[in-house]
């Protein structure tokens, strides 16, 4: 059977009709205009030497840590002196070096109780105590160094803190502790500059905490998503693309190359199947692959459904992708053509090596849809679990369906769902996960725009998980907005789905790279 033609029905044809659009391939010229990296001349025993240890019998090497958010506490306090028939003092407990202290020594408490049961990696800086926000220096090595700047409004005036090059947050303390003056004044004088309007561009109200160390925690799990989603590297097979019609000045991959500033590293289809080649004729390589597959049918809740021949086939280019990534630096992979162009040459589909990588903490993507990409990238960062993207259907009856053959099997992070391994639907060949996602489980869905403007996002919970002839991992979601305001507000074609609610983190991120956060659970429904 010659699978040379295909190409993925579940997803919208181009304008001319051959399943791509003028955006989905760029040319090699645009491509390294818009600093494209093009690796040629790779060879397995090249992406092998000095990687991994010879008698390595595992997954090769592992994803690397994301990198911590890195926080300075400033706490801005008051000194004042009495002065006799007269105003002498701002509102505010902390207004004494003994009270400064203890203020601080809370202040650390509070930050390390955050770090310790933080899902994210974070370093905390010293705490820094100023009677005004100029006696910080920008040229101080803690202020240079970290990527965020908790200021601890106690006293007045904290103006200036906006203008360090850092996101801030501003603390204040209501019942926690002595009370702050900013509590009073961080609206009028601050925020709105006395004025009626929002005036500090880089600041705004939502960067104002009151009390709640919860609300400091998903701040920082939402920035730490953000630092190690820009200028990501991502090894794009077959080149970078995007499901959209063209019709835009700038293609898609340059746009979110804009936004993001993200480096592609494209390895075409021609060099995949040299190291294909070559792994498959390497004895170890084999061995490897063999011992792993074996290994993931003793997985609980596994049932194997294809040919144990294209199953294994999927552990040779899980290898072939790991080596990949390594040699660019990033846990960061999409594959273009994930039909007939990686049948052809992996003898098997990419869905379930795909899959093991998500699992083990890689973002591995089908399609190279960068209209969704980014979204998976941040999303995954944020979660520091897999992602899973998707074909939605028509919202209806408060429920859509969502479906792919690529689902990870570990989207709590820790443990793996069950699965039945079956062809990829479209063209029953290969090995693709059919995941038994568990009913009832808060899923938060993001649906990019073509144009990185707008992403629109609403929480589900998975009511069905059926066996409906679509792509292989499907379950319904049942959301609670109006099915019009769903239908009129969907963008773009692919959703990016996780476990669990991270609306809050994704809008706070958002806004940082310009992009609106349209929250469909957060829509006034009228009456």
């Amino acid at each position: 059977m010659s699978h040379q033609n295909q190409r993925c029905h579940c997803c919208p044809p181009g304008p001319n009709g051959s399943g791509t659009s003028s955006q989905l391939d760029l040319s090699r010229r645009a491509f390294l205009a818009m600093g494209g990296v093009v690796m040629g001349g790779l060879t397995w025993a090249g992406l092998q030497s000095n990687l991994f240890a010879d008698e390595i019998s595992g997954p090769i090497d592992w994803p690397t840590p994301r990198k911590p958010l890195i926080v300075k506490p400033v706490l801005l306090h008051d000194l004042p002196q009495r002065q006799e028939k007269s105003s002498w003092r701002n509102w505010g407990g902390v207004d004494s070096p003994e009270a400064a202290e203890q203020e601080v020594r809370q202040i650390r408490s509070e930050l390390a109780g955050i770090k310790e049961k933080a899902d994210y990696p974070v370093e905390i800086l010293g705490v820094e105590k100023v009677t005004n926000v100029n006696q910080l220096s920008p040229d101080h090595p803690d202020i240079q160094g970290c990527d965020l700047i908790v200021l601890y409004g106690a006293g007045y005036p904290i103006n200036g803190i906006q203008n360090f090059g850092k996101d801030v947050i501003i603390f204040q303390r209501w019942r926690s502790g002595f009370v702050y003056y900013q509590y009073e004044g961080v609206s009028a004088r601050f925020l709105r500059q006395h004025t009626d309007d929002q005036s500090v561009p880089n600041v705004k109200e939502e960067d104002v905490v009151t009390d709640e160390l919860e609300e400091l925690d998903w701040r920082f799990r939402a920035l730490c998503g953000l630092k190690n989603t820009m200028s990501s590297k991502i090894v794009t097979i077959g080149g970078a693309g995007a499901f959209a019609n063209g019709k835009s000045e700038i293609p898609v991959p340059e746009l979110v190359r804009k936004v993001w500033n993200f480096e592609y590293h494209d390895v075409s289809y021609d060099e995949l199947e040299k190291l294909i080649i070559e792994a498959a004729a390497d004895s170890k390589t084999i061995e490897r692959s063999k011992k792993r597959a074996q290994e993931y049918l003793k997985i609980p809740g596994t049932k194997l459904e294809a040919t144990m021949e294209c199953f294994e086939n999927n552990f040779i280019l899980d290898d072939v992708f790991r080596l990949l990534m390594k040699r660019v630096g990033t846990n960061l992979i999409t594959i273009q053509g994930c039909m007939g162009p990686v049948m052809t040459r992996a003898n098997t589909s990419a869905c379930m090596t795909l899959s093991t990588l998500n699992d083990d903490g890689y973002l591995a993507f089908c399609e190279s849809d960068f209209v969704v990409i980014p979204s998976g990238v941040l999303l995954g960062n944020i979660t520091g679990k897999p992602v899973f993207l998707n074909d939605p259907c028509y919202p209806h009856n408060s429920i859509i369906t969502l479906a792919h053959c690529t689902a990870p099997r570990k989207m709590n992070g820790k443990t793996y769902d069950p699965v039945r391994i079956l062809t990829h639907f479209e063209s029953d060949y290969g090995a693709a996960p059919k995941v038994e996602f568990p009913l009832g489980m808060l899923t938060t869905n993001i649906v990019p725009d073509y144009m990185s403007k707008r992403w629109v996002g609403v929480k589900g919970v998975i009511c069905d998980v059926p066996f409906r002839p679509i792509c292989r991992s499907q379950f319904d979601i049942k959301y609670e907005c109006p099915d019009l305001l769903f239908a009129r507000r969907m963008p773009g074609f692919h959703f990016m789905t996780c476990y669990g609610d991270y609306t809050k983190e994704i809008g706070y991120a958002l806004r940082r790279v310009g992009i609106e956060w349209d929250n469909l659970d957060e829509v006034p429904v009228k009456g």
